[in-house]
């Protein structure tokens, strides 16, 4: 197997491998002085292996067998080796981990056993945890939190609470959990700071939400206002080009053939968003038509968005009429006559959340 450009490989040593090796090899060429001494060599053999330059020290009794560019994954093992048996990757390094941030983040966070002490480190956020033999995944490496705890834990420190939704949607959505794990993992903590409003977000995840923007819509403009429920991501299967394409919708009202497309730096991941057109196109062929909003006028101005969606609606069909959200509410005005944006407060379901 040939190695890709930027990776660091571990070269082997000559003759008969050090029992270190091993250790170093599957730890990201990083070995404590701990598992170095458990293989045989003096604290001297270690001290002259860092003085001549073949290991270099990163924290304090962790070294990196070679001089290469040091990835994060070794900062990783660094921290965990410095934390002691039993530490875990938490946090926003447990999220890049496991494929929920596409980041490392700037410094690494372990957790460790409630009872231990550790002296704090440049580059390392070190968390003392209870019952962390359940919240660790069973056999990841690096040691690392399972994702639904890694997920409450950043929600939980979030200080806005889109910040706590965007995280949860962002793991559903990436499909490295479910709303039932993240249920769960909920009901068995005690104390959350964002639970009521978890507990809502996880409820429109079973509907079909999967980001924030979509979760917005379906509160401050679907229900807010009365209209028809929307069928939220749902896959479509058309032929492009000779080809069959499955496509995905973000809100689609089927019986008056009407699609809602969604857009925001946080509503697709950044691979989908070069797709948008291709989408428009598609809904163009298939007979239906389009609208498609971003999250100024979703967040700013949801009633126009309402009213907007509704006129569509009955122009095809529907029989029903959109109610105002608030005394200040212009759905119910021709949308071409609304001259201003009008202030319009959270829906019921939020508004118990600061902003």
């Amino acid at each position: 197997m040939t190695a890709e450009p930027g990776d660091v490989v571990v070269r082997r040593p000559r003759g008969r491998s050090p029992r270190w090796w091993a250790h170093s090899r599957s730890q990201c060429g990083v070995v404590s002085r701990a598992q170095a001494r458990e293989c045989g060599l003096s604290t001297r053999q270690v001290d002259w292996l860092v003085a001549s330059g073949r290991w270099v020290r990163l924290l304090p009794a962790v070294f990196v067998v070679h001089t290469g560019p040091l990835p994060a994954e070794a900062r990783v093992w660094a921290a965990l080796l410095y934390a002691g048996p039993g530490a875990v990757a938490g946090g926003r390094t447990a999220l890049w981990l496991g494929g929920v941030v596409d980041d490392a983040p700037p410094a690494t966070t372990v957790c460790v056993p409630a009872e231990r002490r550790v002296r704090r480190q440049p580059g390392v956020v070190v968390v003392r945890a209870t019952n962390l033999d359940r919240a660790r995944h069973p056999a990841a490496s690096p040691p690392r939190l399972r994702v639904e705890e890694a997920v409450l834990d950043v929600a939980a420190g979030a200080t806005r609470p889109w910040d706590a939704v965007g995280v949860v949607l962002r793991a559903v959505q990436r499909r490295t959990t479910t709303a039932d794990r993240l249920r769960r993992c909920l009901q068995a903590r005690r104390r959350h700071r964002w639970r009521r409003l978890l507990e809502l977000v996880l409820e429109d995840v079973v509907t079909g939400v999967r980001s924030a923007l979509e979760r917005e819509y379906l509160r401050r403009v679907e229900r807010a206002h009365r209209l028809p429920a929307g069928d939220y991501n749902p896959v479509e299967r058309i032929v492009e080009r000779r080809r069959e394409r499955t496509r995905y919708r973000d809100v689609r009202y089927g019986v008056w053939a009407l699609v809602v497309e969604l857009d925001g730096a946080e509503a697709h991941p950044p691979e989908e968003q070069s797709r948008d057109d291709g989408r428009d196109n598609a809904v163009t062929r298939s007979g239906r038509s389009s609208l498609r909003y971003g999250w100024r006028p979703v967040a700013d101005d949801p009633c126009t968005v309402a009213a907007e969606v509704a006129e569509s609606l009955r122009a095809r069909g529907w029989g029903g009429r959109p109610s105002p959200c608030n005394p200040a509410c212009t759905v119910l005005a021709p949308t071409d006559q609304v001259a201003v944006s009008v202030e319009t407060s959270p829906h019921p379901a939020v508004v118990e959340f600061p902003r």
